[in-house]
């Protein structure tokens, strides 16, 4: 979601403020919702971090949903760019943590649980993997059974 002109301007979408404030505001939000689950739910030191992969695998669902939605929904063009970078950029790049993923599972490899670290790291991308690809799926059938009711 980085470079691509925008609206026939030739500008990339880092370059554009309003975008840039999209992606802020969403950032912002995203992190701050983070931090409270967290905070809620903070894992034992030296057992699975269940709170960042949980985390993880529902912005990767949530991250499938809003593109198919997008796609089927608001078609192509500058509004579907500025929702994709506030919700998908923003909102779910601040809520989803790459880097407190990788220290957790460094920790728990720290901690001489090497084979929980691995399990750690391999089922996070498998089954954000198959959550985004889940998500992604049951929207589109969704979309298409919504659309041939509001047809009829």
């Amino acid at each position: 979601m980085g470079v691509s002109p925008v609206g026939g301007r030739g500008r990339p979408t880092y370059r554009q403020p309003a975008l840039v404030s999209l992606v802020v505001v969403g950032g912002t939000v995203g992190t701050a919702l983070r931090d409270r689950l967290e905070t809620l739910f903070a894992a034992p030191a030296g057992g699975f971090p269940w709170v960042t992969f949980c985390i993880n695998v529902s912005g990767a669902f949530l991250l499938g949903v809003l593109l198919e939605v997008l796609a089927a929904v608001v078609g192509e063009g500058r509004r579907r760019r500025g929702l994709q970078v506030a919700f998908g950029t923003g909102l779910l790049g601040g809520y989803t943590t790459y880097s407190t993923f990788v220290l957790e599972a460094l920790a728990v490899a720290a901690q001489g649980d090497l084979a929980l670290a691995v399990a750690y790291v391999v089922g996070s991308v498998l089954v954000g993997f198959g959550a985004a690809y889940a998500a992604m799926w049951l929207t589109r059938s969704a979309v298409r059974v919504w659309g041939t009711e509001s047809a009829s």
